[in-house]
């Protein structure tokens, strides 16, 4: 399994008029989104509305992701929440012809680190394969317990979705000592953000909500990124992401509400979000639209 050199794309699970999964809006959305650059797609997955989902609407979304990329990136599936839930989405992904999958948290309850650790191996054990560890939430690691994990053979990534820096320093180092050739990416919400901080310990990949309403500025600030542009960076961090992240963090589930608001407002019939996630009022819709109108001024 080879990863592109682009963004990672995490599309939303559009819903139509009834409230049902529109796979063909999926199918579009996805296949033009590997056209603008994506170096992965993660369908069903946090941006996907993971935890909205149904176990045949997680297969179906996966199959259609599966069918739109055609072979051209991998498609990396979400599996996580209940043990047997995770399980029979691991399976399913699986089956639809994923390439591999992002073990996200167990549901609601905390448990000891070993049994963070048996969850996700768990997870992994149900299918052959591939998986990213999602440390997050109440699935966070400890140095040791990413060591253990990263020693599977299935585990061929981690994404961090927590912000210790130093602490994911530490996992880069586990990973090298041990001569792991470990995928290693930002999770963090708008993690365009923070991703100068994250490439300077050895974490060159990330993940980008924002790719899937606006691809063209997201893949202006990556090549930024790649090429070292740091004044086009400071541009588009000054001009667009951080005040998309000042109005993502005045509601609780902003990071996904705002991308399915900002496909709306491209015209895309992706529907609301699911609850307990809630759609923007009016007026943040319009600051959204501000938002991203000057996020494409500063790329043209």
């Amino acid at each position: 399994m080879t990863f592109g050199e682009g963004v990672y794309f995490f599309p939303v699970t559009p819903f139509d008029d009834s409230g049902e999964v529109d796979l063909d809006l999926a199918a579009t959305l996805i296949h033009d989104g590997v056209g603008h650059g994506a170096g992965a797609v993660f369908p069903a997955c946090g941006t996907g509305e993971f935890h909205a989902l149904s176990l045949e609407e997680h297969h179906g979304v996966v199959e259609t992701a599966v069918r739109a990329v055609a072979g051209r990136v991998p498609v990396v599936a979400g599996a996580g929440g209940p043990l047997g839930h995770a399980i029979a989405v691991a399976r399913g992904a699986e089956r639809a012809g994923a390439d591999a999958l992002l073990i996200m948290p167990p549901y609601l309850v905390q448990g000891p680190q070993t049994g963070v650790v048996a969850y996700v191996e768990a997870v992994v054990a149900a299918t052959a394969l591939p998986a990213i560890v999602y440390h997050r939430a109440n699935a966070q690691l400890t140095r040791e317990s990413a060591a253990r994990l990263l020693r599977h053979p299935q585990v061929v990534g981690l994404k961090d979705g927590v912000g210790d820096v130093a602490l994911a320093q530490q996992f880069v180092l586990e990973a090298r000592a041990a001569g792991h050739g470990t995928l290693f990416f930002n999770g963090l919400l708008t993690a365009e953000a923070s991703q100068a901080a994250y490439r300077a310990i050895g974490v060159p990949l990330y993940s980008s909500a924002a790719f899937a309403m606006a691809p063209d500025v997201a893949t202006a600030f990556h090549h930024a990124l790649e090429s070292g542009d740091d004044e086009a960076q400071a541009r588009l961090l000054d001009g667009f992401y951080t005040p998309l992240i000042e109005l993502r963090d005045e509601t609780p589930g902003f990071a996904v509400s705002l991308i399915k608001a900002g496909l709306r407002l491209a015209g895309h019939r992706v529907g609301s979000v699911r609850p307990p996630l809630m759609d923007p009022s009016r007026d943040q819709l319009d600051r959204l639209r501000a938002i991203l109108e000057r996020g494409r001024d500063l790329v043209a």
